[in-house]
């Protein structure tokens, strides 16, 4: 390696240093991962060499989606990978290996996949997995124009983007869970609070105990074929109104 090859890549080493320190940083002060994975793309793009578009890929249940992207003919290059059922993104994301292809060489493999390149004008194409979870795969996908087919190199930068993107998606399932366990718990106890709530004055007017007053409440449920909880505010906001 040459000196002038050598300062190239300590460059472009740089760069990705900093928008990793920027997207992580970006992770630390707000969960927006919309705005993190459209990052990564542009980001992407300037420092991959040879690469002219990006976009990402997440398949969720099977279902693949693009999520990000710097350009509209990328979206409708992942698009129709996705119609055709096969491709390199959807190969990256079922496989968990990077993809490199030069178009003209998997002419025999993937067929509808180069002509559709053709008539985009991709070259070249490289995808790197994302794996999430069980549930929530993808790909990192890059577009050249040129006929190099990707590099090496690129494949190890555009790595180190897709680990981003891994701990950032892994980040937001693991707190939009912890959100949605916490609002379970708020409605769990707001519901316990209303029903004991027409408990006690159940027992109060009637003098009974706890027990028969509950059992009151769930016959009304039944009856109804309602929830306990809301045949317990219900109770409870009309003796309210009774008594103001």
């Amino acid at each position: 390696m040459t000196g002038g090859q050598e300062q190239q890549l300590t460059a472009r080493l740089d760069e990705v240093t900093v928008a990793m320190e920027s997207l992580t940083a970006m992770l630390d002060t707000q969960l927006d991962i919309g705005q993190m994975l459209q990052a990564v793309c542009d980001h992407v793009v300037q420092v991959v060499p040879g690469a002219d578009m990006a976009s990402i890929t997440l398949v969720r249940d099977g279902e693949p989606e693009t999520v990000a992207s710097t350009d509209q003919r990328a979206v409708n290059f992942d698009r129709e990978q996705y119609r055709i059922g096969d491709g390199p993104c959807l190969r990256a994301a079922e496989t968990g290996q990077p993809v490199r292809v030069g178009v003209g060489a998997v002419g025999d493999l993937w067929p509808q996949f180069v002509s559709s390149a053709e008539q985009l004008g991709v070259a070249s194409f490289l995808a790197a997995p994302l794996t999430v979870a069980d549930d929530m795969s993808g790909a990192v996908n890059l577009f050249g124009f040129g006929e190099h087919g990707f590099s090496e190199l690129g494949t190890k930068i555009l790595e180190l983007y897709t680990a981003t993107v891994v701990f950032g998606l892994r980040s937001a399932r693991r707190y939009f869970a912890a959100r949605e366990l916490i609002e379970q718990l708020n409605r769990a106890l707001e519901t316990r609070a209303v029903i004991e709530q027409a408990k006690g004055i159940l027992m109060a007017a009637h003098r009974i105990t706890a027990e028969d007053a509950f059992q009151r409440l769930v016959k009304r449920s039944q009856d109804g074929n309602r929830k306990l909880h809301e045949v317990a505010a219900e109770f409870v906001a009309a003796v309210a109104t009774t008594t103001t």
